[in-house]
């Protein structure tokens, strides 16, 4: 692992040539603030640089994979004095190009970019218990990580359409039903069914893996890219508006939102 920092919020373990990340902010439901988006980022890149990883596995700690963006950063973003690039974009470009298999294990609730990443992985497994949704219009803000493309992709129309603008729970069935996951398991034989599956994969010739990863990754990068830079400007410009001071002041206050004004 060498001068890789975790930041107290990730666990790594390496096997059989195969990294397992857990998301490790219990308390908070894993919910990514700039340090788990950051470590998150830096082990995948290590995990890229790395001959003996062939297979990466994401999952969540506690009874959630991950509650979304840390609404505290959203509302009051950190600020950073080493002149590093930090937090979400950083994180999402590595995301979006990595170059080997990447396998979600879907433990507990996923919101925001707990289901937004899934999109971006090859293989999704998932709890029978686990659910997802997409938060982003009832926070007054928009679709991001590039899923304007990707969710209608991997999910269809129809059924992206009412997860973006109802934000509705889509429980490990309907995943599944839909394509979002691949395999729904139960949840004490999740972890064990994922790595497993990792392990088949990193029997294989590393270079191969990689080859190919790519080679299906950029088939679809230029359209997710796109897609993003057209998110973040339609984000940005209703970050911190009415909409989203609402909802933000909702949350805090333990209240439903009222957008009728």
């Amino acid at each position: 692992m060498g001068a890789l920092d975790l930041r107290g919020v990730l666990r790594l373990v390496d096997q059989d040539r195969v990294r397992l990340l857990t998301l490790d902010r219990a308390d908070a439901l894993n919910a990514f603030n700039d340090d788990l988006y950051d470590a998150v980022r830096d082990a995948l890149l290590d995990a890229e640089r790395r001959a003996d990883v062939a297979v990466v596995v994401v999952t969540g700690a506690g009874r959630a994979f991950s509650a979304g963006q840390d609404l505290g950063e959203m509302e009051t973003p950190r600020r950073h004095e080493d002149g590093r690039r930090h937090g979400f974009d950083p994180f999402i470009e590595v995301v979006e190009a990595f170059s080997k298999p990447l396998v979600a294990a879907v433990n507990g609730i996923g919101v925001g970019i707990g289901l937004t990443l899934l999109p971006h992985c090859d293989l999704v497994l998932m709890a029978d218990g686990a659910r997802l949704r997409a938060p982003f219009v009832s926070l007054g803000v928009t679709v991001e990580a590039g899923n304007s493309a990707l969710l209608p992709a991997r999910i269809g129309w129809q059924q992206a359409a009412h997860l973006l603008y109802t934000a509705e729970w889509l429980d490990a069935a309907g995943a599944l039903d839909c394509g979002l996951a691949w395999r729904v398991c139960a949840a004490d034989a999740l972890l064990d069914e994922a790595l497993a599956v990792a392990r088949a994969i990193a029997v294989m010739p590393v270079d191969s893996l990689v080859a190919t990863k790519k080679l299906l990754v950029e088939a679809r990068l230029d359209a997710v890219r796109a897609a993003r830079e057209r998110e973040v400007r339609r984000f940005a410009a209703l970050l911190g508006g009415p909409a989203n001071r609402e909802a933000l002041a909702a949350f805090r206050e333990r209240r439903p939102p009222d957008f009728t004004s």
